[in-house]
């Protein structure tokens, strides 16, 4: 009987702790860059200017309606034909920030328009200008209010990260697949790496609702 031997897989630490590392640094800027995106493009679908809705609404749609590792071909593969080379973990990024931010977009609208229009309208009246406005009455409260979807949103990018290892980005996923090879533990290098990752969502759990109490120390009333 071919028992589990993890020896082989652990002597390869090292090789996982970075492989850990890159996947936590492309997460990370991803998640940032997605949550300005997909701020502005929930801005911009509620923005008078019709073309702005069209396009931003086009874009939204494309990325929910097509499968997470075309859109990683495309970036990758694609752009050099129009003259763009990206880098490996520079083309994972550009694609998990493009994919996220169009689902926090929606997240985020869905907050705003949770908004009271009171609210705006006595900060108007006390004179605040536009820009307060909208950073302290309408943003913060509306991102209070969908949090926990933001939290959601950012831990199923967190795992999505594992797909870019089709482009030879050496993140977890792909560096487990380099170890695989090596040592033809399969069960073996696949538990460890589902066992990472379930340690890095739970980290990534308990910072969110870290920030949660810590940015946003209120309760949020809606309509």
């Amino acid at each position: 009987m071919d028992y589990l031997d993890f020896s082989g897989v652990l002597a390869r630490g090292d090789l996982l702790a970075k492989g850990l590392l890159l996947t936590a640094q492309i997460s990370l800027a991803s998640m940032v860059i997605g949550l300005v995106i997909g701020v502005l493009s929930a801005c911009l679908t509620l923005s008078g200017n019709r073309l702005l809705r069209i396009v931003v609404l086009a874009y939204i749609e494309a990325i929910r309606n097509t499968p997470f590792i075309v859109q990683v071909f495309l970036i990758y593969f694609g752009l050099p034909a129009l003259g763009l080379r990206l880098d490996p973990i520079t083309a994972a990024i550009t694609a998990m920030s493009v994919y996220g931010g169009a689902y926090i977009s929606e997240i985020v609208r869905a907050g705003i328009e949770g908004i009271n229009t009171g609210q705006i309208e006595a900060a108007r009246a006390l004179g605040l200008s536009g820009y307060r406005t909208f950073r302290h009455v309408v943003l913060k409260p509306a991102l209070a209010a969908v949090f926990p979807s933001l939290s959601a949103q950012f831990i199923l990018l967190l795992l999505s990260s594992s797909v870019v290892s089709a482009i030879s980005v050496p993140e977890l996923t792909g560096v487990g697949n380099d170890i695989q090879g090596m040592t033809l533990r399969n069960m073996e290098i696949y538990l460890v790496i589902a066992v990472i990752y379930v340690a890095l969502v739970a980290v990534l759990r308990g910072l969110m609702l870290g920030i949660e109490r810590w940015a946003f120390s209120y309760k949020f009333i809606g309509r």
